[in-house]
């Protein structure tokens, strides 16, 4: 194994971790909080929460991960001597179970919990969808949660 190689693993490792923590956070106690609030408060906290985890520091370690993992099965399928198995299965772990299902699942959730104005009552269609939002988000972020967990296990294997 390069240094380039073992910095690239490593790299990963620390990221998809980082992730994994954010989204265990979310699945044991933020959702959890949020649902104990009212409809609307539960609401307005998570559009909050949407907006604001648009940020730099959010984006270097989530995008940064599946930029890490893309390079990690560059390097094992084109420049890497023999393939590091437990590198493609980290790789593909972030990819699929974290990143795509993030793409697929919990942003266009997120997109439409958007659309939702904040009152101070919800129409009962909204106050449905809020607590709809709630299991389905909750249900994919544990996913994420397990995928990115997992990737970072597999990325110190590889090391």
């Amino acid at each position: 194994m390069t240094n380039v190689e073992y910095f690239l693993l490593l790299l990963a490792a620390i990221t998809s971790g980082v992730v994994a923590g954010i989204f265990f956070a979310f699945s044991n106690f933020v959702m959890p909080a949020l649902a104990r609030l009212t409809n609307e408060q539960g609401l307005a906290a998570m559009q909050s929460i949407n907006v604001t985890v648009l940020n730099p520091g959010f984006f270097m370690v989530f995008i940064g991960s599946a930029l890490l993992s893309l390079a990690s099965l560059t390097w094992q399928f084109t420049l890497a001597v023999s393939i590091n198995y437990y590198a493609v299965a980290a790789s593909l772990s972030y990819l699929i179970g974290c990143f795509a299902v993030t793409a697929l699942a919990n942003v266009p959730r997120n997109n439409a919990l958007a659309l939702i104005s904040r009152q101070t009552a919800l129409s009962s269609e909204d106050a449905q969808y809020w607590r709809t939002y709630l299991q389905s988000w909750t249900a994919w972020n544990h996913i994420r949660t397990v995928a990115s967990a997992m990737a970072m296990l597999l990325f110190i294997f590889a090391l």
